[in-house]
């Protein structure tokens, strides 16, 4: 008997994708032009947060955001970085930036930072809640990150064994859940020093 401890992949880029659809339309907005920065293309959590987006997009809620490009980052800032700048010399107008993990939406603000980009007319998300990705986030650059609680699923692993230990039935499937985070929200997570 065994069981899986995880946090269900799919609601990491679903999260993060509505949350941004949520903004636009907080901002009025009745189009949404996108890029899309995507992880290792081989890796399954990018392949699934990336389908996350299109999902979300696809619905009648969403439909009104537009991908006007994506490409891999392969999880980098520096790649990511150099994307965004190149994606910025095009000239065409956008609304925000996707991206599958934190340190792709770091390098992108990075791009648009050098580029004289308002960070307060476009919207940006990332997943993780890394360290780097909450300062962004407080100093008003990133707008959305997602939190993968891996000491939840420390401790949800634990709690299967011992109940298997003990011959007690598990779930197959323990998920930890994912949260969102957003500006409003950010305390929660800070590290206390």
């Amino acid at each position: 008997n065994q069981a899986f401890v995880a946090s269900n992949e799919a609601d990491s880029g679903t999260l993060e994708t509505k949350e941004v659809c949520r903004l636009f339309k907080e901002a009025g907005k009745k189009e949404a032009n996108v890029y899309v920065i995507m992880g290792e293309l081989s890796n399954q959590a990018a392949v699934q947060r990336t389908k996350d987006i299109d999902d979300v997009i696809a619905t009648p809620e969403c439909s009104f955001i537009k991908i006007i490009d994506k490409q891999t980052s392969n999880w980098n800032r520096d790649e990511a970085q150099n994307l965004m700048t190149n994606w910025l010399s095009t000239g065409k107008p956008f609304d925000g930036v996707i991206a599958n993990n934190d340190e792709s939406a770091i390098g992108a603000i990075q791009a648009m930072k050098a580029g004289n980009i308002d960070m307060k007319a476009v919207v940006v998300g990332g997943v993780d809640a890394t360290q780097d990705a909450l300062a962004a986030m407080q100093a008003g650059d990133l707008d959305v990150t997602v939190f993968q609680d891996a000491a939840g699923q420390g401790a949800g692993a634990l709690d299967a064994a011992l109940k298997l230990s003990k011959g007690e039935k598990v779930e197959h499937k323990v998920y930890v859940p994912f949260q969102l985070v957003t500006p409003a929200n950010i305390d929660k997570f800070l590290k206390k020093n």
